[in-house]
């Protein structure tokens, strides 16, 4: 009898699908908080439709946009000083709110990803 009370909770739970409104987000002001290592990472960034600039410690960096979908996004840094930098960075916006969105990260054809938030300022 008591298997007829979880049929239907089983079934609610199965239908659950976490929210994903990625097109909010291609565009606007945002900061993101990232950990790495136990450290927590800092930045702010504007995206355009083709473009994101990031403020890092002081530091600027302009990286060029290629939407995959419209819930990945492949970076591609435009004056690369370092060899790390030539690495072109592959983002996925896992889930979204009204004002944030969860991603994970890696450099392209890597597996190791990171995970992160971003939050819309304007």
């Amino acid at each position: 009898m008591k298997i007829i009370y979880l049929i239907p909770l089983l079934l609610l739970t199965n239908c659950y699908e976490s929210s994903r409104n990625c097109k909010e987000f291609k565009t606007g002001k945002f900061y993101s908080k990232v950990v790495i290592n136990d450290k927590l990472f800092k930045s702010e960034f504007t995206r355009t439709k083709d473009l994101q600039i990031e403020v890092y410690n002081n530091k600027i960096d302009s990286s060029k946009l290629r939407w995959i979908n419209d819930c990945e996004v492949i970076f591609k840094t435009i004056n690369p000083k370092r060899m790390a930098e030539k690495k072109d960075i592959h983002l996925k916006i896992l889930t979204t709110t009204d004002s944030s969105y969860t991603y994970e990260y890696s450099y392209v054809g890597e597996t190791r990803k990171q995970k992160g938030i971003a939050y819309r300022v304007d």
